[in-house]
């Protein structure tokens, strides 16, 4: 166990002297495991058995079907990106919520929700939805701090709101169900929206010149807006129909939805033969840099269960017998803590091989337990110092201030707290939808 510990300290100092993350996992993994073998098990050949672990690893990995969803989904992503679906969701929640007070607010936050749901990606959509909502927000004199708290917040609704690219590597790393995820994450995302919009008119009620009501919009052109967006209504109730019903598998989904997407794109003639292909090396480069996490990712796991950190962790926090809602308490707090200091994958790639043994042996739900750390790590998304997405929206917004940034999401984590709680203690929010197709 030692051993481990040791190696999670060389693993921090590799991360914080920048090497690039799956470098210094795989580093680690290697260098650890060819110290296992040789000292601890009198093995002279430990690092040739490292090495070959490094090829045997790779190659599965490259070839895993499980994880051939994850080039798909983002491929989906990618092509609804450049079809330009983005403005006209903004346009549609616009039609119907901006005449309230805090209206385009309301709109970008239900709007990065839609976008979320077939992008996949956190950052690209407060990247995508900051160009979109911005220009209005602040035609509409809203505050710096609300325009781009819901921009930041309503981004990062793309990690759970299916399909994820993070749940998908948590069910690779605990062999769950990825399709069983994507669907016990729908509750906990409409949640997160309808929390968000309470943040949002909380946030308009203590201070109304924030976000002043825009005009209302007639029932005519709120139709005409929401025929823009059909098409991708119909892309997510297709792909997450199909799984839920148990038509086609996650997997078979995520080809489903690629063609979806790029038959929008071409039918909407975004699409040149120049843009198709810069989509699909966008699409490898991508999927090459998550693939590369995920392996240094695997042979960090390979060393520290060699080491036996998670059987030591697990029979130490039951031989203390200790409460395990303490546990995922203290589990929580943990998360909370990386979240200061760490994205959002790097938590996942880190901890959940060290903490899921244990939460599977103390009788918890894995499923469960995947949407908890993933609204835990959607609270490091735009929590300081890093706040990752706050960080995407500074570089696309240079004129708005990093503080002011930072305060307009005060009220959205406080919100993701409350959400958190709330699924902590009531899992039925997160395993009814799942249960129904067991």
């Amino acid at each position: 166990m030692e051993i481990s510990l040791i190696g999670f300290v060389a693993l921090l100092i590799l991360i914080f002297a920048r090497v690039p993350l799956g470098y210094a996992m795989g580093i680690v993994g290697v260098c650890g495991f060819a110290y296992v073998q040789q000292v601890e098990f009198g093995n002279p050949r430990g690092w040739d058995a490292a090495l070959n672990m490094v090829s045997q690893v790779s190659f599965e990995t490259g070839l895993s079907y499980s994880l051939s969803v994850v080039p798909l989904f983002i491929l989906m992503g990618n092509f609804i990106t450049e079809a330009g679906l983005s403005s006209q969701l903004y346009r549609a929640s616009n039609a119907f919520l901006g005449h309230f007070k805090g209206g385009l607010a309301l709109a970008t936050v239900v709007s990065c929700g839609a976008f979320s749901a077939v992008c996949g990606s956190s950052m690209a959509t407060a990247a995508t939805m900051s160009r979109v909502a911005m220009p209005s927000m602040r035609k509409y004199k809203y505050s710096d701090g609300l325009a781009s708290g819901s921009i930041a917040a309503g981004g990062t609704l793309g990690i759970l709101i299916p399909p994820s690219v993070i749940l998908v590597v948590y069910g690779m790393i605990t062999e769950t169900d990825i399709g069983l995820l994507f669907i016990a994450g729908l509750l906990p995302g409409l949640i997160g929206i309808i929390f968000y919009m309470a943040a949002v008119s909380v946030t308009v009620y203590l201070k109304p010149e924030a976000g002043p009501a825009g005009e209302r919009s007639g029932w005519a052109e709120r139709l005409l807006a929401f025929r823009d967006v059909w098409t991708i209504c119909l892309l997510f109730f297709v792909v997450m129909g199909g799984i839920y019903s148990g038509v086609f598998t996650p997997t078979e989904a995520a080809g489903i939805g690629a063609s979806g997407a790029f038959l929008i794109a071409l039918f909407r003639r975004r699409l040149t033969f120049n843009r198709l292909v810069e989509t699909l090396v966008s699409t490898v480069r991508t999927t090459a840099m998550l693939f590369f996490l995920v392996i240094g990712a695997v042979l960090f796991s390979n060393f520290i269960n060699l080491a036996g950190l998670p059987d030591s962790l697990r029979d130490a926090v039951l031989g203390m017998e200790l409460s395990p809602v303490w546990v995922i308490i203290a589990i929580i707090g943990i998360y909370v803590l990386l979240g200061c200091v760490l994205e959002s994958m790097s938590m996942i790639l880190l901890t959940v091989p060290v903490f899921y043994p244990l939460v599977q042996a103390m009788g918890f739900d894995l499923i469960w337990f995947g949407i908890l750390v993933v609204v835990v790590t959607e609270i490091s998304l735009i929590t300081p110092p890093v706040g990752l997405n706050v960080f995407v929206l500074k570089s696309v917004l240079p004129d708005v201030r990093l503080s002011t940034i930072f305060k307009g999401v005060t009220p959205f984590w406080i919100a993701d707290i409350v959400r958190l709680l709330l699924i902590a203690t009531v899992p039925a929010i997160s395993l009814i939808l799942p249960g129904m197709v067991r």
